[in-house]
């Protein structure tokens, strides 16, 4: 326990441990939870993505931030802040993003941990606006963006999966600091 950056009133989000990637790498391995991404990761793809999220946290303050439950520390996936680098009209900018294990699905873990990444974002980041991405039919994630009150900006085609035909478009959502 402990280490956190936001707390919500169930969750802790933290930087990323080495005891965080076996449950990550089970994770990212369930073709389920990777269904909206071109491929599920090895372990080997896991530790590297770990890493990236380690040095992005050292770079920003901010990543993908590993979420447990704060009840008994269960690692339960990520919410956090990415900065987004890849070429499109919504680009270069900070993501929203969330990626949960099955049995943590439904529960509004998204939803309470983004809201808190948001209020992270604008008070203490102090950052102007925030961007969220899905791929088509991700209607789970869309329906978080919509109730943290994002707003819908356009679909777009990503560049790191626009020759996947199962992912025709992506959409982007935005929220802005008022």
């Amino acid at each position: 326990m402990g280490d956190y950056i936001i707390t919500t009133k169930r969750f802790g989000l933290r930087n990323w441990k080495e005891n965080d990637i076996e449950p990550f790498a089970e994770m990212c391995a369930d073709p389920k939870v990777m269904k909206y991404f071109p491929s599920v990761l090895s372990e080997t793809e896991t530790k590297q993505l770990v890493s990236r999220l380690q040095n992005h946290f050292e770079e920003y303050r901010f990543t993908y931030f590993a979420i447990e439950a704060l009840e008994n520390q269960e690692f339960l996936g990520f919410t956090g802040l990415m900065k987004q680098t890849w070429e499109s009209e919504f680009t270069p900018c900070v993501d929203l993003g969330w990626r949960l294990k099955q049995s943590a699905w439904g529960k509004g873990i998204a939803t309470e941990a983004a809201k808190a990444c948001i209020d992270y974002a604008f008070s203490e980041l102090k950052l102007k606006e925030l961007y969220a991405f899905a791929a088509k039919g991700n209607i789970a994630s869309e329906q978080v963006m919509k109730k943290l009150g994002m707003t819908f900006q356009g679909n777009f085609i990503h560049p790191k999966i626009k020759d996947d035909p199962r992912f025709p478009y992506c959409f982007a959502y935005k929220i802005e600091n008022l």
